[in-house]
């Protein structure tokens, strides 16, 4: 399928009238369509991998275009330098998830991305650094306790940013993390104590919802099973 087909079948599925409500969740952008997002992946699973009409879609600049092109992109295939000049481009927290949990968190380099991108003052690339810790916490089932531990100072770090997309995501991979299994359930947990300490309205936000959910007795009971 070459771009003109797909840019085709996704004008087919666009729904304008859904933008403004999007916009009110922060889901805007330049030229977006409004294709959900359960009709993009079956469109990527339609097309398959493809690394060249990967970055074709991208170059669009179509929000719709450009998650489509983080669904079938090849995580071996892509490079550095292709990360870096992507994470430049989101302009919403939607592509920014999407990408880093459909593709920048299966490619050999995510932990030096992340490591890099965390201390970014750009709003959008420091969310995709946390983006990325929360979706290999969520994906990788076999990574051991270490691998995440070691984003602990980044994490601590970020928690005063007072930036909405940067604490949310701060707090998503913290939550994701502490629901692994009871061990880091108890790390996360620790962390977030401290956290609660710093002298920010955003650290303390963090802590209290991250702690809230990982005490609860629905995911306590989880880890039991584990």
């Amino acid at each position: 399928m070459n771009l003109d087909q797909v840019l085709q079948k996704l004008k087919s599925k666009s729904r304008p009238g859904e933008l403004t409500g999007l916009a009110r969740f922060g889901i805007t952008g330049e030229k977006r369509l409004g294709v959900s997002v359960p009709e993009l992946r079956k469109l990527a699973k339609e097309i398959g991998r493809d690394h060249e009409l990967a970055l074709k879609l991208w170059k669009t600049g179509i929000p719709d275009a450009m998650l489509l092109a983080g669904m079938v992109d090849e995580p071996e295939k892509v490079t550095e330098k292709q990360m870096d000049a992507w994470v430049k481009d989101f302009q919403s927290w939607d592509v920014c998830d999407q990408v880093c949990s459909n593709l920048f968190d299966r490619v050999p380099f995510t932990v030096k991305k992340i490591n890099q991108w965390a201390k970014s003052d750009e709003e959008f690339i420091k969310r995709a650094a946390f983006a990325m810790i929360a979706s290999v916490a969520w994906h990788d089932k076999e990574a051991p306790d270490k691998n995440f531990i070691r984003f602990f100072p980044l994490m601590k770090k970020a928690a005063t940013d007072e930036r909405n997309f940067v604490r949310k995501a701060v707090n998503w991979a913290l939550r994701n993390i502490g629901k692994r299994n009871p061990r880091l359930n108890r790390e996360a947990i620790k962390l977030a104590k401290e956290i609660q300490k710093l002298d920010s309205k955003s650290a303390r936000w963090i802590a209290a919802d991250a702690i809230r959910e990982l005490e609860s007795p629905a995911v306590q009971a989880r880890l039991r099973k584990s």
